[in-house]
């Protein structure tokens, strides 16, 4: 659909700016959805901005994962609903043994004003995303604002979520109340291609995963692919490998060290495969929590997704995908960027006590 603006983020700062600019801007309604929701200085300049929202007479709903917010405090929901803010934790530990499973968590990222604009990108609500934490630099992510028609998929997929939350069918009265769809866009200069692609138990198919595979096949000429975690499954890897082997340029980039040690060392056994296919795999020195696909600098993707299994098949995920020239060569430009400060990565054969310990956690690769 065409949207009328686009801006990307990589830097924690604008993207910070460009989130709170978001709820600042809502004025009937504001959904917000993340995994992680931090008691920090971010944290409390969020819950600054939804009081804002509820004092001006906004709706304002908040979805967090249950594990992932594992460690947010119960005071601090508590004083949220005070405020006049409807919070949810998506399929509670405690309250939720029959209707739901404990693996699947919702890792979409986003915040609806609205159902005109969205913010959405990689980054959870929490100091190390945007401003650093315990004296380390933010983390390396990616995201982006949209207005436009994007924003009314988004929010119709919340609403979905909202209704999941508690694992089980909600009756009517606490149902949300519909999403008025706004009429597609009249042609106009400046305007972009973008579409919400979800994907996640709530699905009948692995869409994003399919979208990959899809992509790989029908590359011509390269693939990039940026994420902080990269455990795929063999289906996508021998994809992977046979476009590179038919003239493909693929281009992965991930961090040198992630904060998940045993996912660094699942990864290598791709790693190896896909090197020696002739993939370009290079290392960013910091974090690297952005999660970007880019095919044939024509169409790229940029949301939640990792490129692991939990990602692919198990979480509740959403990428946007954009079309427009501008907007994929604004990401074209942002990951050269990103690999110069990255070292190539020098895939080595393993010895048998290290193979076996890599079977091993690739073994529990839904867990990581």
């Amino acid at each position: 659909m065409r949207n009328s603006h686009v801006q990307f983020q990589s830097g924690g700062d604008e993207a910070l700016a460009a989130l709170l600019a978001t709820i600042d801007s809502a004025r009937e309604q504001l959904a917000l959805c993340t995994y992680v929701l931090a008691a920090d200085a971010t944290g409390e300049q969020v819950a600054q901005a939804l009081q804002r929202c509820v004092a001006r007479g906004v709706q304002v709903r908040v979805l967090i994962d249950a594990i992932g917010s594992l460690q947010t405090p119960r005071t601090l929901l508590r004083d949220w609903r005070g405020m006049g803010i409807a919070v949810r934790r998506f399929m509670p530990l405690l309250h939720n043994p029959l209707y739901g499973r404990l693996n699947l968590r919702n890792h979409r990222k986003l915040v609806v004003a609205d159902a005109r604009r969205i913010w959405s990108g990689g980054r959870n609500l929490a100091d190390e995303y945007f401003v650093g934490s315990n004296g380390a630099p933010p983390w390396v992510d990616l995201g982006f604002v949209v207005e436009g028609p994007l924003a009314a998929q988004a929010l119709a997929q919340f609403d979905a979520d909202w209704r999941a939350a508690p694992g089980r069918i909600h009756r009517k009265k606490h149902r949300a109340p519909p999403v008025a769809q706004p009429a597609a866009l009249a042609p106009a200069p400046g305007q972009t291609w973008a579409q919400w692609i979800a994907s996640g138990p709530d699905h009948a198919d692995d869409t994003l995963h399919a979208l990959l595979l899809s992509a790989a096949f029908q590359a011509r000429e390269s693939i990039v692919a940026v994420t902080p975690y990269f455990v795929p499954d063999d289906a996508l890897v021998a994809a992977w490998a046979l476009a590179c082997r038919r003239g493909v340029r693929l281009r992965l980039l991930l961090p040198r060290c992630s904060n998940h040690r045993l996912a660094d060392w699942a990864r290598e056994r791709a790693l190896r495969q896909l090197a020696q296919a002739g993939a370009e795999i290079h290392l960013l020195p910091a974090m690297l929590h952005a999660k970007c696909v880019i095919v044939d600098g024509e169409w790229a993707l940029c949301g939640s997704l990792n490129l692991d299994a939990r990602s692919l098949f198990l979480n509740y995920e959403a990428m946007a995908a954009f079309y427009g020239q501008a907007e994929v060569q604004w990401l074209c430009d942002w990951h050269e960027q990103l690999q110069a400060g990255a070292e190539p990565y020098v895939g080595r054969r393993p010895s048998w006590p290290r193979e076996i310990f890599e079977g091993m956690v690739r073994t529990v690769a839904f867990q990581l």
